[in-house]
């Protein structure tokens, strides 16, 4: 059994045919073919049930692939170890990062990361919680920016920041004219949401459930970008809220339209995440240090507070 034929395993597994798994590991089909053949051989037993269109495992390799995962992602860790007596940051990087975070996050650090760490080939996806949450443990990402917490015990989490939400009341609306809202202002009947998916959609929901007896489950008005939210709120069908870092980029014209809570504010935290494996740390490190410290300036609030309703996901 070797490391190799563990990694063409994992390759079939996840893309349920041989020859695409086989341009996956950059080898022919015949050769990723004979050495898995070569393993259940050994094993003396079937791990693809080759009948079924697509390939399915069988049950016996549904308990190898998983223990192969672990091993494969063990046999990286020795090049880690290398990597960080050398304090070499470098080489290909997997991360994922939730859409209410990447347009506005993203711009402000990845140049700077870039420059400081020039070595790292980051391969960025925009995915949602319960995406990147799968691709972690899968293997398939290295780490992720995702609003936290995730109460997951495989997966490790690292604060970057905490962001405060911003109420955004159009004109006519009940709560346009007060400077500063209460939490205990908002009524989940006139909030216009992010459609279901969206980590940032269920901590408004939870943050409204902390004052309301009720919450209807049933909403008219659902989108899947918060610009779209603002350009439905100024047609007067409802008030929102936004993430802080989304209000910087807002036009002038829609500024009076912002309120901010009565300290201390409502505020969501968000992480680095990693598998509990913790390898390829060093760039993990890097990560966190250069994103820390661009964010520091940017969320000018004291005394932001997180109520526990919003980081439940």
């Amino acid at each position: 059994m070797t490391i190799t034929q563990l990694y063409y395993v994992l390759a079939v597994a996840e893309n349920q045919n041989f020859t695409k798994a086989a341009e996956k590991c950059f080898v022919t089909q015949p050769t990723l073919s004979m050495q898995i053949q070569k393993l259940e051989d050994q094993l003396d037993i079937q791990i693809f049930d080759r009948s079924k269109k697509p390939i399915e495992l069988t049950d016996v390799g549904e308990k190898i692939v998983k223990q192969a995962r672990n091993i494969v992602n063990e046999s990286y860790r020795i090049q880690d170890i290398v990597d960080q007596q050398k304090g070499f940051i470098g080489g290909e990087f997997k991360l994922g990062i939730i859409p209410t975070v990447m347009p506005t996050l993203l711009p402000m650090f990845l140049k700077n990361f870039i420059k400081k760490h020039p070595k790292v080939k980051l391969k960025i996806e925009e995915l949602t919680t319960d995406e990147i949450i799968t691709r972690i443990k899968d293997g398939h990402l290295d780490a992720a920016i995702a609003a936290t917490p995730l109460e997951d015990e495989s997966i490790k989490e690292r604060v970057l920041y905490f962001e405060p939400f911003v109420s955004y009341i159009p004109k006519g609306h009940r709560l346009h004219v007060k400077k500063k809202i209460d939490v205990s202002d908002l009524d989940i009947d006139d909030m216009l949401l992010l459609e279901d998916g969206h980590c940032f959609r269920d901590g408004v929901i939870n943050l409204c459930k902390v004052f309301k007896n009720h919450v209807d489950d049933q909403f008219q008005l659902e989108s899947g970008s918060i610009e779209t939210l603002i350009k439905l709120s100024n047609e007067g069908l409802g008030m929102t809220l936004l993430p802080y870092l989304h209000t910087l980029d807002i036009n002038d014209n829609e500024k009076e339209n912002l309120h901010y809570f009565n300290e201390p504010s409502p505020a969501r935290e968000v992480s680095i995440i990693y598998h509990k494996s913790e390898l390829k740390m060093q760039i993990i490190e890097a990560l966190q240090d250069v994103i820390s410290g661009i964010i520091r300036g940017a969320i000018a609030f004291q005394n932001v507070k997180i109520i526990s309703p919003l980081s439940q996901k």
